[in-house]
């Protein structure tokens, strides 16, 4: 039997290792729903548009970029995906059409950017419905930035805009359709422009209400290139407004295709399935 002292001992030991221990980690995760994030994987869009940044694309030169999205839980074709993107020559960086995660979890979308950050190009994400789950919303803000943000990249302006109105009840106000006609109004000198969200809206998680009011504001956008899209895990191009609008869907990451996107002169294109 140990003697008080040694029992007192032991315990003082124990105590002093967990503390050595805790201070060590840089993050401690007291629940599955904590959505803080290392330093080095905060703010990951703006270090992204930073890198982007770093190497512009000179006015009239082609635009070449990497689509695909919802990567939820999909880890290991992810690791996949990097090898065959970074394969390709010319792209200039890749967009995620959202779900980086399933249940909304911080540590899934850290899992994701593990995987991601291996790109040799910058990636760009917008919100996904999965992404808004549980403290999901916070935690897309934390590690990746504002849910609805653009940017211009050589002669073309993105605009990345949350349309997961579900998640929202319906209130109204997701999309936010004034937002998007104010960034569609002002190019930033740009000659073009191309839309993406999560949800499209053709489909039944878009708010009805809104539907008109957003496919109309694209259809009065000349300089509009196409509007892309995740949720539905494949591929697809379509113009379901029959007003000249094309929206073209994303695989998810465990189809193991995904799409290379070309753009020059006003709003010329060419998309090319890859499988990896």
């Amino acid at each position: 039997m140990f003697s008080s002292f040694s029992s007192a001992f032991l315990r003082t030991a124990l105590i002093g290792a967990l503390a050595t221990g805790l201070s060590a980690c840089e993050l401690v995760e007291y629940s599955p729903n904590d959505h803080r994030a290392p330093a080095d994987q905060k703010d990951l869009t703006a270090k992204n548009l930073a890198r982007l940044a770093a190497a512009p694309l000179p006015p009239g030169d082609t635009l070449r970029f990497v689509f695909s999205g919802d990567s939820q839980r999909f880890y290991d074709d992810a690791q996949d995906l990097v090898k065959s993107v970074n394969q390709q020559p010319g792209i200039q960086f890749m967009l995620v059409s959202g779900d980086i995660s399933d249940f909304g979890l911080g540590r899934e979308m850290r899992w994701v950017d593990n995987e991601l950050r291996q790109l040799k190009v910058p990636y760009l994400t917008v919100i996904g419905n999965h992404d808004h789950v549980a403290n999901g919303r916070d935690a897309y803000q934390e590690i990746f930035g504002p849910l609805n943000y653009s940017f211009v990249f050589g002669d073309t302006k993105f605009v990345l805009i949350d349309t997961n109105s579900r998640e929202y009840n319906f209130n109204g106000r997701v999309p936010d359709v004034p937002w998007l006609q104010g960034q569609l109004a002002d190019l930033g000198g740009a000659r073009r422009s191309v839309v993406i969200s999560h949800v499209p809206p053709q489909d039944g998680d878009f708010d009805p209400t809104l539907r008109d009011a957003y496919a109309g504001t694209l259809r009065e956008t000349p300089s509009l290139v196409f509007e892309m899209n995740g949720h539905r895990h494949d591929y697809g191009v379509t113009q379901p407004f029959n007003d000249g609008v094309t929206y073209v869907n994303s695989y998810a990451f465990e189809k193991r295709r995904y799409i290379l996107v070309t753009v020059w002169g006003d709003k010329q294109f060419r998309l090319k399935q890859i499988n990896f």
